[in-house]
């Protein structure tokens, strides 16, 4: 080959390099090649006393739901609890862009987070990223509690380092090319304080539950990981837990929803899993929000009744059809 093809290729080689740089600069960026962004860890630590550890156990056994998901479930008990002496010590997700596990978050030194930092804690929990430096898949919804109040924060944390050790050592995800690379750009550091919410009024409380209890997450449909424009809440999330498969009701304030919805109906859904006759799969689970304060369920469906309505039918009872919607299969959906 002659110098000048070689220098041909060369230079052709620098233009390709240029091109595919700028793509990757124009396009998703090189955080999923660098990893997420995180903030350097502190040695801050949070002070354990006896109304962060009360208001931690609220939010974590009745709102949060950190042990439904982190813990091993009962799928024969009424609400399908977490297995007593199993609580947070790590379970399995069915579905899912390859194989998500839950890690063990007790307070084990070698299996659990027993060695982690308060503010790894906190910097997990609020910002996606774990004790490594790793982004943590938003199954875990960071997005949501990274509008945790920094003294709720403290609560979670607090009880958190109560929960008895575990020994289990748990999987790491293994999430599938290319989402393992696309989940970097996820994770955003919080530099500032985080103030209590603006609870003035019962549906602005009601607001911060529904955030915390991850609710939207749940009660909206997915089209390639993006929750669908204009059906927040609106129901069309199917699940395939060993209860069964079942898909998300649409709790906004239509006809098609919850409109018909007094406190009673309301109250005995959160409580007991039950509309009317209906019982409810438990992959909703009442069994956690039903043990939320009257005043806090009062304050949940305040902040539903303030939705905007949805018209989207979503029947349990119905064979599945396909929804022009929500794009998936549902009892009801080819009423849509």
């Amino acid at each position: 080959m002659s110098n000048r093809s070689r220098k041909i290729i060369a230079f052709i080689l620098i233009i390709c390099a240029i091109l595919l740089a700028a793509g990757i600069q124009f396009t998703i960026g090189w955080r999923p090649f660098i990893g997420p962004r995180a903030r350097t860890l502190t040695s801050r630590r949070f002070e354990t006393t006896a109304a962060r550890t009360e208001r931690g156990e609220y939010l974590v056994e009745k709102v949060m739901g950190c042990l439904f998901c982190h813990s091993e479930r009962d799928w024969n008990a009424p609400g399908a609890p977490p297995i007593e002496g199993r609580k947070g010590a790590g379970a399995i997700f069915s579905g899912g862009p390859g194989k998500l596990f839950a890690p063990n978050i007790t307070s084990d030194d070698d299996s659990g987070v027993g060695g982690w930092s308060d503010d790894a804690l906190a910097r997990a929990i609020r910002e996606g990223v774990d004790n490594d430096g790793r982004t943590i898949f938003p199954i875990m919804p960071y997005q949501n509690y990274r509008h945790l109040s920094d003294e709720d924060l403290a609560s979670v944390i607090v009880y958190l380092r109560s929960i008895p050790g575990v020994h289990n050592h748990v999987p790491r995800s293994e999430i599938r090319f290319p989402v393992n690379l696309l989940v970097n750009n996820i994770p955003q550091p919080i530099t500032a304080p985080v103030l209590p919410p603006d609870t003035s009024d019962a549906a602005k409380r009601g607001a911060y539950l529904v955030q915390m209890a991850s609710c939207t997450d749940c009660h909206t449909p997915y089209e390639r990981g993006q929750p669908i424009e204009g059906l927040a809440f609106a129901g069309g999330f199917t699940f395939n837990e060993p209860s069964g498969e079942t898909t998300s009701a649409n709790i906004t304030p239509d006809p098609s929803g919850i409109s018909y919805y007094d406190e009673n109906t309301f109250f005995d859904v959160m409580r007991n899993g039950k509309v009317g006759g209906r019982k409810l799969n438990p992959t909703m689970p009442f069994a956690l929000y039903g043990r939320m304060t009257d005043d806090d369920l009062r304050a949940v469906l305040a902040f539903l009744r303030n939705l905007t309505p949805v018209k989207h039918r979503v029947d349990n009872t119905e064979p599945p059809t396909p929804c022009r919607l929500c794009k998936g299969r549902h009892g009801l959906g080819d009423k849509n």
